[in-house]
């Protein structure tokens, strides 16, 4: 590498004078000569780009690409710079875009969503918030982008827009997030200056909160529809069936739309729905009830399998379509709209004590938080009727074991040297071991003299003085124990 100022001719003179500016002259990783211009009147900063220029040669021939403190230095060198380093092939065209104007990288940015399977709604969307917010913070290159501005910016537009909630808030603050991740993915910037920020709480500033219909407001509903006018080109039977399919499928307007009649498989009571028209790009497979199913059947006769199943408006007259029906209904419509039919799906599975992953799995949700917490409501009553589901504590422990049937069991005995006087099982009173031995041995003794009433000795009279008789053993006589293995052999028999 060598550092250089060039000559040029004075026009005024005629004579050649240095330039004020400095040039390098170094070998590139193909062996060749290369002189560039920097445009710098600074010795010591030339020098640097020198380094660096060195560096990149060194990392190209080794076939690496330029490692973290390399990609910021390109971030912030002049574009003319970063254009002659890749004309000369020490850059690749990823890392000479990383100066080209915002807006270049932000239509690169949409085309990347749409090649990995998004709908083009989806990747015009998410530009468009990307492009408002940097044209709202003057951003126009890379480098300029601040996270302090983005934020200002987006808090202003809460300010001024009646209609800009916290969830619009992290709807463009996620949009330009995952830009700025895109970007460093694709090693366009070392760092991303946004990683930092986080979302709003959304449920403190909900603008638009959806409720589901009750059971009672889905009879209503679908009963008075079936009678009503033709509304949007649908008529009523057809709209009552459609509302019926929602609430039983969890489907969405834009899915139930796309159905065509060779989606239903009425014998296997099931519809599939195409991965291009699910939200989550896979084919999903769902029951049908089959009251739903005979209903469907008696619908799609005579139609072609290509046939739309419904012959459904926009969206915005959908909405418009399902108010109409509820105010016929006498439904409240706060809260209510197409998508709420979605909201009830999953409310009326959690109501019925559904398994929270079949719930997920019926409503296609990516985890079963979004399920539970996002799309279950709680029917009026619901929680009171779970919480005298729970036992009484107020009734005391005898009272309450007799009304659960439990009796309580009787004490069990052993006989010792400290056992207070009791009756035996032979119907005698007795004080402990000794009471027993005494006992015993006195029976031995007037063995003739005292026979028992039935001419024969109680058995288990007999029995009582081996409690102590064998070291380690007990032994009872005391009918009120009821393992068998302590009863005399005789009464075991």
């Amino acid at each position: 590498m060598r550092l250089f100022k060039g000559t040029y001719l004075d026009p005024t003179t005629g004579r050649r004078v240095p330039a004020a500016r400095w040039s390098l002259d170094f070998t590139d990783h193909l062996q060749r000569r290369q002189r560039i211009g920097l445009a710098i009147t600074d010795r010591r900063a030339c020098e640097a780009i020198g380094r660096n220029v060195e560096a990149l040669v060194s990392r190209k021939l080794a076939g690496l690409g330029p490692d973290a403190e390399l990609t910021r230095w390109l971030e912030v060198i002049p574009g003319a710079l970063r254009d002659k380093l890749a004309a000369i092939g020490l850059l690749s065209g990823e890392r000479a875009a990383g100066g080209k104007p915002l807006r270049g990288h932000v239509e690169d940015f949409r085309q990347c969503l749409l090649a990995r399977g998004n709908t083009v709604k989806h990747a015009d969307l998410t530009a468009q918030r990307v492009r408002r917010i940097f044209d709202g913070c003057g951003f126009t290159t890379w480098t300029e982008i601040a996270a302090a501005a983005v934020q200002r910016f987006l808090a202003g537009l809460r300010q001024s827009e009646r209609r800009f909630s916290a969830q619009s808030f992290n709807h463009h603050l996620r949009a330009v997030k995952s830009f700025c991740r895109w970007m460093v993915r694709e090693r366009r910037a070392s760092e991303d200056p946004l990683a930092h920020l986080s979302l709003l709480n959304a449920r403190t500033d909900r603008r638009h909160t959806r409720r589901a219909l009750t059971p009672d407001e889905i009879r209503r509903l679908l009963e008075t529809t079936r009678n009503q006018p033709t509304r949007y080109g649908m008529t009523g039977s057809e709209r009552a069936l459609l509302y019926l399919l929602a609430v039983e499928t969890g489907l969405r307007s834009n899915e139930l739309r796309n159905l065509r009649t060779r989606d239903f498989d009425l014998n296997g009571l099931t519809v599939a729905l195409e991965a291009a028209y699910s939200k989550h790009r896979r084919q999903d497979i769902l029951p049908l009830r089959p009251d739903t199913a005979e209903a469907l059947r008696g619908h799609l006769a005579g139609r072609l399998p290509t046939a739309a199943a419904f012959r459904m408006p926009n969206a915005g007259n959908v909405s418009r379509m399902i108010r109409l029906d509820l105010l016929a209904a006498a439904v409240d419509t706060a809260g209510v709209d197409f998508h709420a039919l979605r909201h009830t799906t999953a409310s009326l599975l959690a109501s019925t004590g559904a398994n929270p992953k079949v719930a997920q799995s019926l409503m296609r949700h990516s985890t079963v938080e979004l399920t539970l917490g996002c799309y279950s409501h709680l029917y009026k009553g619901q929680d009171r009727d779970a919480l005298e589901r729970l036992p009484d504590f107020t009734q005391p422990v005898r009272q309450q074991q007799r009304a659960t049937g439990t009796d309580d069991p009787e004490p069990v005995e052993f006989h010792s040297a400290k056992t207070p006087a009791k009756i035996c099982g032979n119907g005698r009173t007795s004080a402990g071991l000794d009471g027993h031995k005494g006992a015993f041995l006195a029976k031995v003794q007037n063995a003739e003299k005292q026979p028992l009433a039935s001419e024969k000795p109680h058995p288990l009279a007999e029995e009582c003085g081996l409690c102590s008789t064998t070291p380690g053993r007990t032994r009872t006589c005391d009918l009120r124990i009821r393992n068998p293995l302590l009863y005399p052999a005789e009464l075991r028999a």
